[in-house]
């Protein structure tokens, strides 16, 4: 195999959009085959495939559904060292996990920030006696929160972590009346807090998408597209279906890589290749619209162990609050919801934390729920089951090649974890690696004004003909990448969308014309934020659909469709029933 020395993506630009889905999904048809294929484009997938793009491997990445629509899209918007790992004895998990947070928070600062977070604490010396035995046995016990003692501990071993390259302060302890002082609706039994910092992640799906583009932009050697899902193995390779389509092909690559998350084992079925990898577990969330909690919050992360032993958070996030999550058992084959008994728990877990201030169910704007790829544990508390990973290699078996399977990952060692990976598959193609992916700035965190001098200068440069406030407004959403967006409405006229002011026609134009879209829903859940946030009526829908339409082909049955699926999509998987959201606005005009 002949070994080049691939490009890196343009300094100044996405170089190479992702492209309309339709074209990607007939380029891997037309020329089925690569060294690489990976099934499964959530974050370690996409990682993995930028990762090898560099390296000027021959790659190529499919989704039987949208990019990052599986267990990726289902975070808690957290890029995290992960405290909690400690006790479960994982350091070196803990270790990688704060030097990915570190670095992620200077290579990709348009999506991830720093996040001041909260524990309440409410005893002295509780989970001292028992804190040992989980330790050794990882079994939870009875439920018992961890009192100041052990979490003293817990954070000095964190701060510990950071001490090469931190870029975040270190924790602090205040005593019952600084910390109402400071944030006066905690509940006032509490005898401490503790406070650190770990890292947002505001955009998970958008930070996806440019590392996505950032591989897609060394060149032709590096394909993706989503909607193609592996059904089967043959002698000629992995047998890929169009799903819009249907067509079905062969796919030949010496090396078949399985990044499907909690549906690995499934994936591996299909292949003709049965495993028993995974055993995940489902976590829900919730999106309140409620002021009054949000202010509550003092705009820190509120993280800490619920009466059941349960870790949870309330998350102030994009003008929400974020409450989640849960760890419960799931079956892969069944689809992930959040039920109304984990709403009731969120509740609680609110009054258990802000007594004082009053949620309900007509504040929840979305929720969401996922299945964590975690390993098979059998009778192991999902709270103790190893978030490491590891990968599984075997052969093909239908043809010559090997089979590399990903158990277990998570979003905040994506980097990590993609190099490690890359790095065996380029041992199995006899290759070495030449570029290192270490601090190598992601998308539209190239060139990020990190200074408020920077910031006033790049709007300035970018701001003369969509105006400063739309030229901020652009840098938010998609970092440095703005400027392709800039250049792009700016080609032609454009106008405000009627039912959602802050974009425009032109932007919805581009992102489903580069951006691989497929499906209304597509738009609302992944390239944007409206669903999370609680800004979609109807009335936007349609519009969507509308500026869609002429840009993806459709006729006037496929828009009318799209809303109907959007409509479906939202109420069964999200409990958004827009016929009850209009008519409240309706009400409150």
């Amino acid at each position: 195999m002949s070994e080049s020395v691939p490009s890196t993506p343009d300094q100044s630009s996405s170089a190479r959009p992702l492209s309309s889905a339709a074209a990607a999904q007939a380029a891997l048809q037309e020329l089925p085959r690569a060294q690489v294929l990976i099934i499964g484009a959530g974050i370690n997938g996409i990682a993995t495939f930028r990762d090898l793009a560099m390296q000027g491997v021959d790659v190529a990445i499919v989704d039987k559904g949208d990019y990052v629509s599986g267990a990726s899209s289902a975070s808690s918007h957290m890029i995290h060292g992960g405290v909690r790992y400690l006790e479960n004895g994982e350091f070196r998990l803990v270790k990688e996990s704060v030097e990915e947070r570190n670095s992620l928070l200077k290579i990709a600062p348009h999506y991830v920030k720093p996040l001041k977070t909260t524990i309440p604490i409410y005893s002295t010396f509780s989970g001292v006696m028992s804190a040992p035995m989980r330790f050794l046995t990882h079994r939870q016990g009875a439920a018992q929160e961890r009192g100041a003692l052990l979490i003293k501990i817990g954070m000095m071993l964190y701060d510990s972590f950071s001490r090469d390259g931190g870029t975040v302060p270190r924790h602090e302890f205040l005593g019952r009346k600084a910390s109402l002082r400071l944030l006066p609706r905690l509940n006032p039994g509490l005898k401490y807090t503790a406070t650190y910092y770990d890292a947002s992640m505001h955009d998970p799906e958008r930070l996806a998408l440019d590392v996505l583009a950032d591989g897609l932009a060394t060149g032709a050697h590096a394909r993706s597209a989503n909607y193609v899902e592996a059904i089967g193995m043959d002698t000629a390779g992995v047998r890929l279906r169009n799903v819009v389509t249907g067509a079905e092909f062969s796919f030949a690559a010496d090396v078949v890589v399985n990044t499907s998350g909690p549906w690995t084992d499934l994936t591996n079925t299909a292949l003709g290749q049965a495993s028993t990898y995974m055993g995940g577990t489902k976590g829900s969330h919730i999106v309140l619209d409620n002021p009054e909690l949000l202010a509550a919050t003092g705009g820190r992360e509120i993280f800490f162990e619920h009466k059941d032993g349960r870790i949870v958070l309330i998350y102030p996030l994009a003008g929400r609050v974020l409450v989640g999550t849960t760890d419960l058992e799931h079956d892969v084959t069944q689809p992930a919801r959040c039920t109304e008994a984990e709403v009731d728990y969120f509740f609680d877990l609110v009054k258990h934390v802000f007594p004082d201030v009053a949620v309900d169910r007509s504040e929840i704007v979305f929720r969401f729920a996922g299945v964590r790829p975690l390993p098979r544990h059998d009778d192991e508390a999902p709270g103790f089951v190893s978030r490491d990973y590891r990968i599984e290699s075997r052969p093909l078996g239908a043809r010559p090649g090997t089979l590399l399977s990903l158990v277990g990952g998570k979003w905040t060692t994506f980097r990590a974890l993609a190099e490690h990976l890359s790095g065996d598959i380029l041992t199995l193609l006899g290759r070495t690696r030449v570029v290192s992916t270490v601090g190598l700035a992601i998308g539209g965190g190239r060139n990020f004004p990190s200074t408020d001098a920077a910031h006033r200068v790049w709007i300035a440069a970018n701001g003369d003909e969509v105006g400063a406030s739309r030229a901020e407004q652009l840098l938010t959403r998609y970092g440095t990448r703005a400027v392709d967006v800039i250049d792009f409405i700016t080609a032609e006229p454009d106008a405000a969308l009627e039912h959602h002011p802050d974009y425009s026609r032109r932007e919805i134009e581009y992102l489903a014309a580069t951006e691989s879209v497929v499906h209304v829903t597509d738009l609302i859940l992944r390239r944007t934020s409206m669903a999370f946030r609680g800004e979609l009526s109807l009335a936007l829908l349609e519009e969507l659909a509308g500026v869609l339409a002429p840009v993806l082909g459709w006729d006037a049955g496929r828009s009318t469709a799209e809303v109907d699926l959007a409509v479906d999509v939202l109420r069964d998987r999200h409990a958004v029933d827009l016929a009850r959201v209009d008519a409240a606005s309706a009400s409150r005009a």
